[in-house]
C-alpha cells in the first residue's frame, strides 16, 4: 500500500450499479477517483493517449475533435483481442499511473478507487488497496439495466457480461459485498453501515502511520 489514504477498491460487473454506488459515497464524503473517468480523459481531445493510439491504431481511430472515436474503437476490439491487449497496454498503465497520483492528493477520510475490472486487473492495484467492495445483483438485472441505458439488444448485452469475470470471480476477492438486488433505501442502508467501518479502518491506518 504505497497511497497515503485510506482506499477501498469498488468493482462489480458491467450494470451491476457501481456509479450509484460511488455517488452515494461521494454524498457522504468519500474522495471518488473513477478509472473510467480517468480513461475518458487520457482518450478525450488532446489526450495524453491519444497520440499512441492514433500511432497504433491509424488516424481512423480519432474523430473530428481529436478524440479517440469509441464507436469505432469498441467495434475494433470486439472482434480482435489482439487490437484489445494493445489498447490495455497504452491505457492501463497511464490510468494506473493516475489513480496513484490522485489518491496522494486525497484529503477526504478515505477514498473510493472505482475498477470496473478489478478482477481481471487485481495484481496492477492491490498495492493502492486496503479493501475491496464488490457491488453485487443477479444476471437479469445487470442486462435489463444494459439494455435500459445503452439500447443494446439483449445478445449484446449477454456478450458484454460474458466478457467480464464471472460473479464468482468478483465475489471471492471481496471484503465487503453490496447487494444491489431490492430497493435503494435497502442499498443505502448497506452503504451507510460500510461507511461507518471504512472511517473507524481510516482512522486506525491513520494512528499507525
Amino acid at each position: 500500500m504505497t497511497s497515503q489514504v485510506f482506499c477501498v477498491g469498488l468493482t462489480g460487473g458491467i450494470g451491476s450499479g457501481k456509479s450509484t454506488v460511488a455517488d452515494c459515497f461521494a454524498q457522504l464524503g468519500a474522495a471518488v477517483i473513477d478509472t473510467d473517468v480517468i480513461a475518458h480523459e487520457l482518450t478525450g481531445s488532446d489526450g495524453r493517449a491519444m497520440p499512441e493510439i492514433i500511432a497504433c491504431f491509424g488516424i481512423e481511430m480519432a474523430n473530428s475533435t481529436g478524440a479517440m472515436d469509441r464507436v469505432a474503437m469498441r467495434s475494433r476490439v470486439f472482434i480482435d483481442p489482439a487490437a484489445r491487449r494493445k489498447l490495455e497496454a497504452i491505457l492501463h498503465p497511464m490510468i494506473r499511473a493516475e489513480s496513484a497520483l490522485r489518491l496522494r492528493a486525497v484529503i477526504a477520510p478515505y477514498a473510493l478507487l472505482v475498477v470496473p475490472l478489478l478482477v481481471e486487473n487485481l495484481a496492477s492495484y492491490q498495492h493502492l488497496l486496503n479493501r475491496i467492495a464488490v457491488v453485487d445483483c443477479d444476471e437479469s438485472q445487470q442486462l435489463a439495466r444494459i439494455a435500459s441505458r445503452s439500447g443494446l439488444s439483449l445478445e449484446q448485452a449477454k456478450s458484454i457480461v460474458a466478457a467480464q469475470a464471472n460473479q464468482a470471480s468478483r465475489i471471492q476477492i471481496a471484503d465487503d459485498l453490496i447487494e444491489n438486488r431490492g430497493s435503494y433505501s435497502q442499498l443505502d442502508h448497506q452503504i451507510q453501515r460500510l461507511h461507518l467501518q471504512y472511517l473507524k479502518h481510516a482512522a486506525a491506518s491513520s494512528r499507525m502511520r
